[in-house]
């Protein structure tokens, strides 16, 4: 196994947010070497539980770690032929009965940067609970977190490398390193170590080719940013709308929609003051509707720029990860996430924000503090 990441103080005029950003090729190679270092552990665990039909897979978390399942669902499904949820922690807790069944065995798989926020840990002890038969896969990136204490109560828990611990409030490495993490894990681990090294590489790429792109963007005095993603993408574009709206302190407008619903009202928020970011999948079919949209928004000139990340290399596209041009949707995830990342961190330099800390009131905390718990009603 490889030695562990060092976690390197960054220079005063280096934020953590920064370096987290940017050590993603290296983070993303140690997460799976971490996986792979547990494989046998790993199988064990899961191996009984998969061949089961009627085993439900609900992939959990809140906010950032809530949007890595929305991402892999739809590909964990498909690469599994079997449906695979993605239900929010805060979902879970706020309204247990429309989401738990007490006689449909489940695989609950807990995602946490921390481990420690209060609804995650309360979705564990309401589905032990609520459910008959429960099943804990926990994916995290703190030792010392709540979430991780509970390989002591038969949980399968898997710790990634330190230096995925993000010490910056947004979650840059932590979200592509639990991503990919249970992309392996659920997708298949041989899969993955054959396509690691190019997905690694494909960000490298990005990191270098987008952040001059995005650096100039944010100094254009954008008021309103709108992500477009199809299938996979959808859960994507809401990661990157939430990634703006935390490093800007909520001072630019973001919405997320995919590329067909985008037309049906949301469209509306369009003003020559908004900057639309379109993902372009690779499948065929879904491509010509993400293009469609591009074209229309470029061509009716209502906003005021349209970036385009794909890898299926038009020569009108901004951003092409070109190394990933035959992939899946899947291995796009985490190149494509990149330049939405260095824009919020842009944004927050250019507004003369503290990007590690970006809340000036102090009202938003990187580990969500102030939740109350209350009992489901019997």
């Amino acid at each position: 196994m490889p030695e562990p990441l060092l976690a390197i103080a960054p220079s005063t005029d280096e934020p953590w947010t920064l370096r987290e950003i940017r050590q993603q090729p290296e983070t993303l190679r140690a997460t799976q070497a971490a996986v792979l270092a547990r494989r046998d552990e790993i199988e064990a665990f899961l191996t009984p539980l998969l061949v089961r039909a009627e085993m439900r897979i609900v992939l959990t978390g809140a906010g950032t770690s809530a949007f890595i399942g929305d991402s892999l669902a739809p590909c964990l499904s498909r690469l599994g032929g079997r449906s695979v949820e993605s239900v929010a922690t805060t979902d879970i807790v706020s309204a247990p009965d429309l989401y738990l069944r007490r006689e449909a065995p489940t695989l609950l798989v807990s995602f946490g940067r921390s481990g420690n926020s209060p609804e995650s840990l309360a979705a564990i002890d309401i589905i032990d609970a609520a459910v008959d038969e429960v099943h804990h896969l926990v994916i995290t990136c703190n030792p010392e977190g709540g979430l991780a204490a509970r390989a002591s109560h038969g949980a399968c828990v898997v710790l990634l490398p330190e230096a995925t611990h993000d010490r910056g409030f947004a979650m840059t490495s932590s979200f592509s390193a639990m991503m990919l993490a249970a992309l392996s894990i659920l997708g298949g681990i041989d899969g993955m170590a054959a396509r690691a090294p190019a997905i690694a590489q494909a960000v490298a790429a990005t990191l270098e080719a987008a952040d001059p792109i995005m650096a100039d963007l944010a100094t254009r005095g954008f008021e309103r940013v709108v992500y477009l993603g199809s299938g996979v993408f959808k859960g994507l574009a809401r990661e990157a709308a939430l990634k703006l709206m935390e490093l800007s302190d909520g001072a630019i407008v973001t919405a997320f929609d995919t590329a067909m619903g985008f037309r049906h009202g949301p469209k509306t928020v369009i003003t020559p003051r908004t900057l639309v970011v379109v993902f372009v999948s690779n499948d065929p079919l879904t491509a010509r509707y993400d293009r469609d949209i591009v074209r229309e928004l470029r061509s009716d000139g209502r906003s005021g720029g349209v970036i385009v990340i794909a890898a299926n290399g038009e020569a009108d596209d901004d951003i092409d990860v070109a190394q990933l041009a035959g992939a899946s949707d899947c291995d796009l995830l985490f190149p494509f996430i990149v330049p939405a990342q260095l824009f919020g961190l842009r944004v927050s330099q250019a507004l003369g924000l503290t990007p590690d800390q970006p809340n000036r009131s102090g009202t938003v905390n990187r580990v969500v503090e102030g939740v109350r718990i209350y009992a489901a009603q019997a």
